[in-house]
């Protein structure tokens, strides 16, 4: 059985793509964050009001910040238990 250098070239094709594809799936895994958070909110992106990531000291300070709004009473309010007025409808007689 004889090799011949299109075989030689077809298994160093193969060979570089599967090593190529693995080294995607590393190299992704940590940009993947980097890039979406990157991105406008107009293209896509996350908006301007979503939490920071897990993990990050900014994530530390809001959730404390979520600990402490959750904590706080609720403020009171004389018209809370009043229904809320219907705007721009006419009660029926």
């Amino acid at each position: 059985m004889s090799v011949h250098a299109r075989h030689i070239v077809t298994m160093t094709a193969l060979a570089l793509a599967a090593a190529m594809l693995g080294g995607c799936s590393s190299i992704n895994e940590r940009m993947g964050p980097m890039v979406a958070d990157t991105i406008p909110a107009w293209a896509g992106g996350l908006p301007k009001d979503a939490p920071p990531r897990k993990g990050t000291p900014e994530y530390d300070a809001y959730m404390k910040e979520q600990e402490r709004k959750r904590l706080e009473p609720a403020p009171s309010n004389a018209n809370a238990s009043a229904p809320a007025p219907a705007s721009g409808l006419n009660p029926v007689h």
